[in-house]
């Protein structure tokens, strides 16, 4: 590749191809380098376990991608992603044999939340009715001053708390407070520590306004069609070039990793100044997960029959028994009884299984860098919310914490997140700077969910990158 490009992305993911695209939007030739043989990072999708089962490696449902501001202002559709919408976005099985449901409708969820129904339609109505105004906030780098003050405001009133404090004071049923609690869990932290309640308050916001989908054909289809893009505006794709060094980077005027902080050192090395080394350092990553996919023989038996109508489960039963999963795990240790994660693609989608068979998606979360098999601990909980789970499993696939990062580099020690989400972090990534995505003056730039806004298939980090790159090319001129 002798050719001199305007720039190189290393790294095919949303956020690398998202970032490829602002800039051959903006005229800038393009090549992007894949080390994988095909494109995707987190939104993959390929036949994990039998023939015709078609599973998502990593990122299943997707409230953030269909709310992108970036995503949403492009022609994704023509280049072929469709949005799949379960009937329900999410559903939280107890263990009576009920299910809290978060349907699109506040007034219809409300209306199962007995005394809790007030708080919950004061609380999430005013963030769904202004929820591409929220998203933009919140995807906007932290050093920018916000443009809707009084909305950050109202959010953030309640997501800067922990969860089990916001919702022990803002709820009083125990229903309502498991539901969140499934939320929240997304996060990957103590439920007890500070700003937990975020995603408690986001995601529902982010059901009501846009729900929670998935891609027809698997997530694949997202990256393929921001690819088809891509090509179309004369951006360029190689797969099968990994990047291990300076060596390996073609002639460009800038580079864009869309790789974590640690990756990125290793490439670059001294020539990084000396600053960016300490700092890349000091960054944190997160837990891990174990994720299993399976092909199935029929339906999930859900005990209560309207978790069938759902594309997202949380299973864990009450607030105290996921908050102390949560802890178990950010304190380094396994659980028994561990909060899982289920996505049913197949009631929906018809492209995902053979007709009359299905797959279900799980993961739980682990330790950085666990290598314990979490298959039985999470099919306990299957089962204890979906009796005869197991006679239905035709074949399973898992992938442990050390399997997920030889799947994809940027996963370390199992984290999907790009870095852990707490503390300084979960505000400032990679580092506190008016530019985080600039490495100084090096023509080098981190555009993956290690920068602002951070983790999910939304392509805001690669979006807010390529500004980065285009700013500093006009200042310049």
């Amino acid at each position: 590749m002798a050719e001199r490009h305007d720039a190189v992305v290393v790294g095919a993911g949303p956020n690398g191809l998202a970032a490829a695209v602002r800039l051959a939007q903006a005229g800038r030739s393009v090549v992007v380098l894949e080390a994988a043989e095909e494109i995707g990072g987190g939104a993959r999708t390929r036949e994990l376990t039998l023939p015709g089962f078609h599973h998502d490696v990593c990122s299943a449902i997707h409230p953030l991608g269909i709310g992108s501001p970036f995503f949403r202002s492009l022609p994704l559709a023509e280049h072929g992603l469709e949005w799949v919408h379960p009937d329900v976005p999410v559903a939280h099985p107890l263990d009576d044999g009920s299910a809290v449901l978060l349907h699109r409708s506040i007034d219809e969820t409300a209306a199962n939340l007995g005394p809790d129904g007030d708080a919950w339609r004061a609380t999430m109505e005013p963030l769904a009715q202004r929820f591409d105004a929220l998203v933009e906030e919140l995807t906007r780098p932290i050093a920018h001053l916000p443009r809707h003050p009084l909305l950050l405001a109202r959010f953030g009133r309640d997501a800067a708390r922990s969860l089990e404090g916001w919702a022990g004071s803002r709820f009083v049923g125990s229903r309502v407070r498991a539901l969140v609690s499934g939320l929240a869990a997304h996060t990957i932290q103590s439920l007890d520590r500070p700003m937990t309640a975020a995603l408690g308050v986001l995601f529902p916001a982010a059901a009501h306004a846009v729900g929670f989908p998935m891609a027809r054909g698997g997530s694949r289809a997202i990256t393929d069609a921001l690819s088809s893009l891509l090509s179309s505006l004369g951006g360029d794709i190689v797969t099968s070039r990994p990047v291990r060094s300076v060596g390996d980077l073609p002639p460009a005027g800038v580079v864009l990793f869309d790789l974590t902080p640690r990756q990125v050192l290793a490439i670059g090395g001294d020539r990084l100044p000396a600053r960016f080394r300490r700092l890349i350092r000091g960054f944190r990553h997160g837990p891990g997960v174990f994720k299993l996919d399976y092909a199935l023989d029929g339906p999930v038996p859900w005990k209560a029959e309207a978790a069938a109508r759902a594309g997202t489960l949380h299973l864990g039963g009450t607030l105290e028994e996921i908050a102390a999963s949560e802890k178990a795990t950010a304190a380094g240790r396994h659980t028994d009884r561990p909060y899982v994660l289920v996505a049913q693609q197949s009631p929906f989608d018809g492209t995902r299984a053979p007709h009359g068979k299905h797959t279900l998606w799980a993961y739980c979360h682990v330790p950085a860098g666990s290598l314990v098999d979490m298959t039985e601990p999470v099919e306990r909980q299957l089962e204890r919310f979906a009796p005869g789970f197991r006679d239905l499993v035709l074949a399973r696939s898992t992938l442990n914490t050390v399997e997920l990062e030889a799947y994809n580099e940027n996963y370390i020690g199992g984290d999907i997140t790009g870095g852990s989400q707490d503390g300084l972090q979960l505000l400032a990534r990679p580092w506190p700077a008016l530019d985080p995505y600039a490495l100084g003056d090096t023509g080098w730039y981190l555009c993956s969910a290690s920068t602002p806004p951070g983790g999910g298939v939304h392509g805001m980090c690669g979006y807010y990158a390529a500004g980065s790159v285009l700013r500093r090319s006009r200042r310049r001129r």
